[in-house]
């Protein structure tokens, strides 16, 4: 090889060796740690919640840029009780959004993250009433989003534990699908299954051609048809329908459904549950009822009063824990409760 070929490729090796360089200096200044996490915690102030690290973002580049967070705490603004709390969390970048693309997360994981259920009612009972100029969007994640070894708890109280869930990518008018398993306080195996095509309009979120399992334990299992939609806060609907398996009593016709709220009434959940050996029809405020349950879980002197909303049960022999209960007929209530908005005039209610 000739002087001048060895000097034309040290130039080129050089040449390009300066290419990437600068590329990696290039990104690792559009993955600015500061940047980035200013950003997540505007995010987060706009949905009226406070987002903290432990330490801010730090970047990686490979095998894909990304972010990754450490010691997450999540609560409602002006709030003690976190509604998460997480070990760590890795937020993958797709190319295309650093270099001044659409904003898009290419996948989401959450390691070891703690979901407070009271906390997670209490921000979602006091969010603003749905803004028409500003519906809630789907946001695009390209590969799906991983959460390992989570748990849902009440107080100091473990509703689930070791839960995993994986979705597909998220991604309006692509089918989307959600994988979650867990463990109940009596170390019972719950899964869940979700198949849907998620959509965004003008008006907010919409999801069709729903297909839902459920499965707890090996006594359980329901399987529901439907579709839904969210124009954000309490203004939600839902029509899902199918049949549950019972291994102590048979198979039951399922029918549920969820009803917005507006200026009079609160989101209301209508459950029809027909089989060989009880008979349910309900209607009860979502919102409020799971208020009452933790009022109830909470103890103290106050008096034991009715849960809000009405219907009537009948069951032929409901068993819950070690108590069995045979020849069960409840009728509850006449009245939904006010919405909140509306609670304060609303007239007096006889019980």
């Amino acid at each position: 090889m000739t002087r001048r070929w060895r000097m034309a490729l040290l130039a080129v090796a050089g040449v390009a060796a300066a290419l990437v360089l600068a590329t990696v200096i290039g990104v690792y200044w559009l993955l600015q740690p500061d940047r980035f996490t200013a950003t997540l915690q505007a995010q987060a102030r706009a949905a009226g919640l406070e987002l903290h690290l432990a330490s801010p973002a730090h970047p990686t580049l490979f095998p894909r840029p990304a972010l990754e967070l450490e010691g997450i705490t999540l609560n409602e603004q002006g709030a003690s009780m976190p509604i998460l709390l997480a070990a760590r969390g890795r937020l993958a970048l797709p190319w295309r959004t650093l270099f001044g693309g659409p904003t898009a997360i290419a996948r989401l994981e959450i390691d070891a993250p703690r979901v407070d259920l009271d906390a997670l009612q209490a921000w979602l009972a006091g969010l603003p009433a749905a803004d028409a100029a500003h519906p809630p969007q789907i946001p695009r994640i390209d590969t799906g989003i991983l959460i390992s070894r989570a748990s849902l708890v009440r107080g100091n109280d473990i509703l689930l534990q070791n839960l995993a869930l994986e979705t597909g990518q998220l991604n309006p008018g692509k089918p989307l699908s959600l994988d979650l398993t867990g463990r109940d306080a009596s170390n019972d195996l719950v899964q869940l299954r979700l198949l849907a095509t998620p959509r965004t309009s003008g008006a907010g979120m919409q999801f069709e051609n729903i297909v839902l399992h459920l499965s707890h334990g090996a006594g359980m299992a329901a399987d529901l048809r439907g579709s839904a939609r969210w124009h954000g806060a309490a203004d939600a609907s839902a029509n899902l329908a199918g049949q549950l398996d019972s291994a102590d009593s048979g198979r039951y016709d399922v029918t549920l459904r969820l009803a917005p709220a507006n200026a009079h009434d609160p989101l209301l959940l209508a459950l029809k549950l027909d089989g060989p050996a009880n008979h349910v029809d309900l209607r009860v405020p979502p919102l409020q009822l799971a208020s009452w349950w933790s009022q109830l879980g909470n103890g103290g002197s106050a008096a034991l009063t009715m849960p809000p909303g009405q219907g009537h049960v009948d069951a032929d022999r409901l068993d819950v824990g070690s108590i069995s209960v045979e020849g069960l007929s409840v009728d509850i209530g006449k009245d939904i409760p006010a919405a909140a908005a509306t609670a304060a005039t609303a007239p007096a209610t006889s019980p």
